[in-house]
């Protein structure tokens, strides 16, 4: 069972020193392609990435968005078992090994779709999280909760399920109603939430950042209930 993981970056160059040394052990202990994505950096992301040769780098030239990112990796991924989490280290690239032992032991693991729970985090953060996903629920109809948690894991089938997925933050949600939508066996599991070693976050950084994540969403749940619902 090959399994692959992809990391989007955008602009994360102070970042990607520790978070490759993280994934090293996952390349060398356990064999997981490893793939980062360059997301259209300004920073030298890509020089720094290109200095470790067991890591795939996939440079996309201009920053279309955080799930075309992650899209263009799983494009070239050759795992079985796919994968995605995010570069700025608030959640451990390692905690992928636990998620995949949902998967060592399935009978079924094509219908199986793992994803972490974080813990630990500011408890405003908690409440705009619960809030988002109280929304989701009643729109949705569909049981989801920390939607954003990382990482996400599911076997490759599933991908070859997915219809015009959106490019932005919301494809998180997507793959989440996705896998309810397809009856998938759902698991989540505990991880940690760190705070950022360095750099903003490209959206939960001030009110006018949520305002427009929160637009966003709504806008794409709407289309999804309508499209998919």
């Amino acid at each position: 069972m090959k399994v692959s993981l992809v990391i989007p970056c955008y602009n994360e160059a102070k970042n990607l020193p520790t978070l490759i040394d993280r994934c090293e052990e996952l390349v060398t202990k356990y064999s997981v392609e490893v793939i980062f994505v360059d997301n259209g950096s300004t920073d030298k992301s890509h020089e720094v990435i290109q200095e470790y040769p067991f890591i795939h780098l996939v440079r996309v030239k201009k920053n279309r968005g955080y799930g075309f990112g992650i899209i263009q990796g799983l494009k070239q991924a050759s795992g079985d078992i796919l994968s995605w989490t995010h570069a700025d280290l608030q959640t451990d690239p390692k905690d992928l090994i636990r998620g995949l032992l949902y998967f060592k032991s399935s009978k079924n693991p094509e219908k199986l779709f793992v994803k972490g729970n974080r813990k630990g985090r500011p408890i405003l953060d908690d409440i705009f999280t619960l809030s988002m996903s109280l929304f989701e629920i009643l729109l949705l109809r569909t049981l989801m909760w920390d939607i954003n948690a990382q990482p996400t894991i599911f076997h490759k089938s599933f991908l070859q399920k997915w219809l015009q997925p959106p490019k932005d933050f919301s494809l998180d949600l997507y793959a989440y109603f996705m896998a309810k939508n397809s009856n998938m066996e759902v698991k989540r599991f505990p991880v940690e939430f760190s705070k950022r070693l360095h750099g903003v976050s490209n959206w939960n950084m001030n009110l006018a950042g949520k305002y427009k994540f929160i637009k966003r969403t709504l806008l794409y749940s709407f289309m999804l209930k309508k499209k998919l619902g």
